[in-house]
C-alpha cells in the first residue's frame, strides 16, 4: 500500500524529468531549434497522460514540486549578469530603452489583438503578462483578474516560440550586436528565451538575464495602466 502511494506521489515528477531529459537528448542529436526540449516534454507528457489515463490533478499534485525551483532558478540568472557588469554600465541607457520598448510592444500588441478579436476583459488581462517569466506573470494575471492557468500556458508557449525563432529572427533582421540579441530574447521570451541566449553567447545570456528582471518589473508597473485600456 505504501509503495502504491509513493508511486502515485512521484509519478508526475518522474514523467516531467524523463520527458524533458528525452527532449534535451533529441535536441542535441538533431541540432534543430524546433526540437525544443520543453516543447518535446509537453507533447510527450500529454500523450503519456492520455494513454495511461492519468488525470491532471494526480499528475499536478506530484509534479508541482518542480515549480518551487522556478524562483531560485530565475535568481541564478544573476550570475552571468554579474560577470558582464562593466558592459551593463557602459550601455545602460540603450539597454533600458530597448527593454522598455519591448514591454510596450508586447502589451500594446495584446491590446490591439484584444480589440481586433473582441476579447473579454478577463481574456485580455490574462494575455498581458505573456512575455515575462512565469513567477512574475502568475502574480500579475491574478492581480488583474485574469485566468492564471491560461496565463501560465500562454507564457510557456510564448517562451517556446521565442526560443525556436530567436536565431532565425536575428539573421533575418541582421541583428549582430550580442547585447541586442540578448535583450530580444529576454524581453520577448523570458527564461526560455534566455536559455537560447546563453547558447548564443555569454554576453547574450547576461543581457537576456537582465531583460527578464527589468521587463518583469516594468510589466508589473505598466500592466495596471494597460488593463484599464482593454
Amino acid at each position: 500500500m505504501n509503495n502504491i502511494m509513493l508511486c502515485s506521489a512521484t509519478i508526475g515528477f518522474v514523467i516531467s524529468l524523463v520527458t524533458y531529459g528525452f527532449g534535451v537528448w533529441l535536441h542535441d542529436k538533431t541540432k534543430l531549434d524546433i526540437m525544443n526540449p520543453l516543447l518535446i516534454s509537453i507533447a510527450l507528457t500529454i500523450v503519456i497522460l492520455l494513454v495511461c489515463k492519468v488525470d491532471y490533478k494526480s499528475y499536478n499534485d506530484s509534479a508541482k514540486y518542480l515549480s518551487y525551483l522556478l524562483t531560485p532558478a530565475t535568481v541564478c540568472l544573476a550570475i552571468p549578469l554579474y560577470k558582464q557588469m562593466a558592459l551593463l554600465k557602459k550601455n545602460f541607457r540603450a539597454i533600458l530603452i530597448g527593454v522598455l520598448s519591448g514591454c510596450f510592444t508586447s502589451m500594446g500588441s495584446v491590446l490591439i489583438m484584444s480589440k481586433l478579436f473582441r476579447l473579454s476583459h478577463a481574456d485580455y488581462v490574462t494575455l498581458l503578462p505573456k512575455s515575462i517569466t512565469t513567477a512574475i506573470g502568475m502574480g500579475v494575471s491574478e492581480e488583474l483578474g485574469g485566468v492564471v492557468t491560461i496565463s501560465v500556458a500562454v507564457i510557456i508557449v510564448t517562451g517556446i516560440i521565442g526560443n525556436v525563432i530567436a536565431v532565425g529572427m536575428s539573421k533575418l533582421l541582421s541583428i549582430k550586436s550580442p547585447i541586442a540579441r540578448g535583450l530580444m530574447c529576454g524581453t520577448s521570451a523570458h527564461a526560455i528565451g534566455t536559455a537560447k541566449a546563453m547558447q548564443m553567447g555569454e554576453i547574450e545570456g547576461a543581457m537576456s538575464s537582465l531583460a527578464i528582471v527589468v521587463s518583469g518589473l516594468m510589466t508589473v508597473i505598466l500592466a495596471s495602466f494597460f488593463a484599464m485600456l482593454g
